[in-house]
């Protein structure tokens, strides 16, 4: 369809906006081929002349209908964009506290910074069985086509968990776990879950780091194998780490710390265990000593 046809008067739009990232406008003028500015309007009522350029033909993007906008899988949406993804995310979290939607196979999840009542054995059993898309979003979804595709096609399969720093892999992965501990059965075998949370302090004390955007940022990669038997019960867990961020250990940018292990060598000779294991450090330690302990958490 040609840009004329679509962007008419009344047509609402996506602009930049340097507070709000993108702001809602509608133009109130019928575009035209070569036309080298948009009339529109925004939500309170200011016009302007959004500028084009003739050569690039930057028109903005347009917005969903209404009706479509709250949907939990972005493939629904008529356009999908930046503007689209990013408002579409804000209504279901925002109106519905809503953290989990789809984009085709793919899960994105928002931090709320607080623990949901969504994860109980009643949500899990809900869960399964069911076929991705039957239920509403959630990593247990995720979890459960993992599981019913290795019983159905006994083969390998893999949950990739990405996401920036504070955007709670860590937590996923763990909610990933307790899904399948809990499907497979065996109260003893379920205790597989807790026996991988166990080791966290242990390798977040070594590679994990205050960042300006995490006190508790893990700066390296985490790859956790778990397996089953015949009759799809757990049965053990293996787990690897890669690319840890070595650099960390003699340099950091400002308002960023070392490794949590020489923070608890810091604080560590005042506590019973390190007296009881004779850890007494010596003070002359640069790596140690470079700290600058400025966070409440």
């Amino acid at each position: 369809m040609a840009a004329s046809e679509l962007y008419t008067k009344y047509a609402r739009v996506w602009i930049p906006d340097v507070e709000e990232v993108w702001k809602s406008a509608e133009l109130i003028k019928d575009y035209k081929q070569g036309d080298g500015v948009l009339n529109l309007q925004l939500e309170d009522g200011t016009e302007l002349e959004y500028k084009l350029d003739p050569k690039t033909n930057n028109l903005p993007h347009l917005r969903n209908p209404d009706i479509l906008v709250g949907e939990n899988d972005l493939t629904a949406l008529s356009y999908l964009h930046e503007p689209a993804v990013l408002h579409n995310l804000k209504v279901r979290f925002f109106d519905s506290k809503l953290i989990y939607t789809y984009c085709g196979i793919v899960l994105v999840a928002i931090n709320p910074y607080e623990t949901l009542p969504i994860y109980g054995t009643d949500i899990i059993n809900a869960y399964s069985g069911q076929n991705m898309g039957d239920m509403d979003p959630h990593i247990f979804a995720v979890a459960e086509e993992a599981y019913k595709q290795m019983a159905r096609d006994e083969r390998n399969q893999s949950i990739i968990v990405s996401g920036e720093s504070g955007a709670g892999k860590t937590v996923s992965a763990k909610y990933a776990m307790r899904y399948f501990a809990t499907v497979s059965g065996s109260a003893s075998e379920a205790n597989v879950e807790v026996k991988v949370l166990a080791s966290n302090p242990i390798m977040e004390s070594i590679g994990n780091a205050k960042t300006t955007r995490n006190d508790n940022s893990s700066r390296f990669g985490k790859y956790i194998e778990i397996g089953f038997d015949r009759r799809y019960h757990i049965i053990g867990a293996n787990m690897r780490t890669y690319l840890l961020e070595k650099s960390r250990v003699v340099f950091q940018n400002a308002e960023c710390m070392k490794y949590a292990v020489f923070l608890l060598t810091r604080l560590g000779p005042k506590t019973a265990v390190f007296q009881q294991y004779h850890l007494m450090l010596s003070n002359t330690w640069s790596y140690r000593d470079e700290l600058c302990i400025t966070f409440s958490s």
